[in-house]
């Protein structure tokens, strides 16, 4: 029997390093895992000692479980690293158990409504149409920075009302507030915490005018109005912003940059893609929010002894559920490591989570990713990778720093 020095002993059972997610080694690692020991326990890190779930079926399991697996901020959270000892307290509802999560995620729900994002699609498809359309041909450029990020901001933008000409704060916001991997560091959770006070100062003053005006379709008036946000606590404003400004950049940002990552990786695919766009465009943005796993995980916490797959987790122990992992689960993603635009059961993935939690914008994340797609294939756009891609050092938020591209196109 594996003793704790021996465990400790094991760099592959930490699969949360920094240095895996950067340099974009972290797959053999899960697949010895799903292999050989699916509920592995890491008793080091630089989080602590946290318990790794990697097959499919097992991170649904836990999922499907919230009274024995918390989310609640109360018991640390829903990121690897305890939220209790971050310099700014995010209590957002996400990581609330029931009743209160549910009924804040009610209040917002109407804003990201099928019927609302149809309204959306129009202004959508045009600026996505106008981003393309002012990129250089034949000539260097970060696909993140002109591409990804402009287009994130705007919908986000959008969604909250947000003063167009101050948009550009909201991706520096939600980076500062997305990061949890700094660790107990002062200097850059002092940094943190001036973004994330920046933020809600802003966003507050903007919520309080809305709640003195009549109410409108975007989310910080409903919430304005809403019985279940209108007189929340500090914190409880300050996360349910943060979640809200990270759910609608990283997931959308990081699967549109990963897309390019992926049509360099399978030309054959993307060349169907472009050939058949109506009929293969929603399944290729399904397939990149799959393989990108934009958020590579979320945290439980159990709130009892339990025996779970024959290991022995304990109260208090966290337990990190890696979506990222479960969406190359081979015993339900055949050949998981390819993009596939035509696989069957390709929105089966977990990249927006699961059950209570599931992501509330995952329609419009797809929608954007689908988008864009449909317009680079429109004008017959090839984009070939420049360089080394410089990834995130964040075991959390899966993505791309830089992407150095080079574009043709025919239509022109």
């Amino acid at each position: 029997m594996a003793t704790m020095a021996t465990l400790a002993a094991k760099p592959e059972l930490d699969v949360s390093r920094a240095e895996l997610w950067k340099a974009n080694s972290w797959r053999p690692l899960f697949e010895k895992l799903r292999s050989d020991d699916p509920v592995s326990y890491c008793p080091d890190s630089f989080f602590g000692p946290y318990w790794s779930i990697t097959r499919y079926d097992d991170v649904i399991a836990v999922e499907s479980d919230a009274e024995t697996f918390s989310s609640s901020w109360e018991h640390g959270g829903i990121v690897i690293f305890d939220m209790q000892d971050t310099g700014v307290q995010l209590r957002m509802f996400i990581a609330m158990d029931e009743p209160e999560h549910t009924e804040k995620r009610k209040a917002i729900a109407p804003a990201v409504a099928p019927t609302q994002i149809q309204k959306l699609a129009g202004a959508l498809r045009q600026r996505t149409a106008e981003v393309l359309d002012s990129l250089p041909v034949g000539k260097e450029f970060d696909w993140v920075h002109s591409v990804s990020i402009p287009l994130t901001t705007a919908m986000i933008a959008t969604l909250f009302d947000f003063p167009w000409e101050e948009r550009h704060k909201l991706p520096v916001w939600s980076d500062w507030a997305a990061k949890i991997d700094i660790g107990p560091d002062p200097q850059l959770n002092a940094e943190r915490e001036r973004h994330v006070f920046e933020m809600a100062s802003r966003f507050k003053e903007i919520y309080d005018e809305r709640r003195a005006a009549p109410p409108k379709g975007d989310l910080l008036s409903m919430m304005a109005h809403s019985e279940y946000y209108g007189d929340m606590d500090e914190q409880r404003f300050i996360g349910a912003i943060a979640l809200l400004l990270v759910g609608g950049n990283d997931t959308t940002r990081n699967s549109m940059s990963g897309l390019i990552d992926q049509i360099n990786r399978f030309p054959d695919a993307w060349a169907k893609v472009k050939a058949d766009p109506e009929k293969l465009a929603s399944g290729a943005a399904t397939e990149t929010i799959r393989l990108q796993t934009p958020i590579a995980h979320m945290r439980r916490t159990a709130t009892r002894d339990v025996e779970f797959k024959g290991k022995q987790i304990r109260k208090g122990d966290k337990v990190v559920l890696w979506y990222n992992s479960a969406n190359r689960d081979e015993s339900v993603f055949p050949d998981a490591d390819r993009w596939n635009p035509e696989r069957e059961n390709a929105r089966r993935h977990l990249s927006f989570g699961y059950g209570i939690h599931r992501c509330l914008g995952a329609r419009l994340a797809e929608l954007q990713v689908a988008t864009l797609i449909e317009e680079m294939a429109k004008r017959d756009m090839e984009v070939k990778i420049a360089g080394e891609p410089e990834r995130l050092a964040s075991c959390f938020t899966n993505g791309f720093e830089h992407l150095n591209v080079i574009m043709s196109r025919t239509d022109v």
